[in-house]
């Protein structure tokens, strides 16, 4: 049996677990559990994803999938998050023993030392409940992430530089702190420069900048910094009647929060995942994307 097999046979009594989080975190508000087709290509490419973490040496990485397809804007992936490796402490180990490669039995001889066991990766992101226009930040594993129905079954994560990942990693273990730049206002279109709402990227880049700086203590601050550290947002050209039809059909989208001098000339800027990758590597804090396929 592959180990994706016994992955699979392990999730299978909490299939109906996950759809709920699913269905109460995620943009479908699908109740339907997914079938074993999307279950096997979902936990596959979970599966490449954190093999390709545990090569990188990282603890910390963003990550993005493929949720939406954006190619129309000219963008490939639709949602970021944060992933951390949950490392168990030392003294949580079980002292490791191991096994004789001629009998396949446990040896009576204990180590020199407990052997190292890899930690768990986890994901932190914010998601709008069920297209509304409330959101909250969730802390789910690799397999929750990618069972979301993505438009592409791919990811793209970066490397911070490790006093990046550090600082990320105190926010990131910190439940308080982790919310700290939230708001719960959600438009998946909001203004980079604006507190009214907020989206999912948005929601990253910001508790990137608040853990950088430790003086950015706020969402205006933390925007602030990233002003003057030139982080430049997308422009999405979105005319007036795709505007309005979006607002009048869609909750979790608004445009009041855009200047009127933007917003009327059809220039709406936000946070993608693209325009967080490039700032990124322009600010020399994080390597080109690693894509898994």
């Amino acid at each position: 049996m592959s180990r994706l097999q016994r992955w699979l046979r392990a999730l299978v009594g909490v299939v109906g677990l996950a759809a709920a989080t699913a269905a109460a975190a995620g943009q479908t508000c699908d109740t339907q559990p997914p079938d074993t087709y999307t279950m096997t290509r979902a936990l596959g490419l979970a599966e490449r994803v954190q093999q390709s973490l545990d090569v990188s040496g990282a603890r910390v990485v963003i990550i993005a999938r493929a949720g939406q397809d954006l190619t129309r804007y000219g963008l490939q992936w639709s949602h970021l998050a944060f992933a951390y490796r949950d490392d168990p402490a030392p003294e949580a180990l079980p002292v490791a023993w191991p096994t004789s490669p001629l009998l396949g039995q446990i040896s009576d001889h204990p180590p020199a030392m407990p052997l190292p066991r890899r930690g768990i990766w986890r994901v932190v992101h914010k998601l709008n409940q069920c297209g509304t226009a409330d959101a909250a930040v969730f802390r789910q594993g690799l397999a929750e992430f990618f069972l979301d129905t993505p438009f592409r079954y791919e990811a793209a994560f970066v490397v911070p530089d490790p006093e990046v990942q550090a600082a990320l990693l105190r926010t990131l273990a910190d439940d308080q702190r982790m919310v700290q730049w939230h708001t719960s206002a959600y438009s998946v279109v909001a203004y980079p420069w604006s507190t009214r709402y907020q989206q999912s990227n948005q929601w990253a880049l910001e508790t990137l900048a608040g853990s950088l700086d430790p003086a950015a203590t706020t969402r205006e601050r933390a925007q602030a910094w990233l002003q003057l550290h030139d982080y430049q947002p997308t422009v999405l050209h979105i005319d007036a009647l795709t505007r309005l039809g979006a607002r009048m059909t869609r909750a979790n989208v608004a445009f009041d929060d855009h200047p009127n001098s933007k917003r009327f000339s059809d220039h709406i800027e936000t946070v993608t995942v693209e325009s967080m990758f490039a700032w990124m590597q322009r600010m020399q804090i994080a390597g080109r994307p690693t894509v898994v396929r």
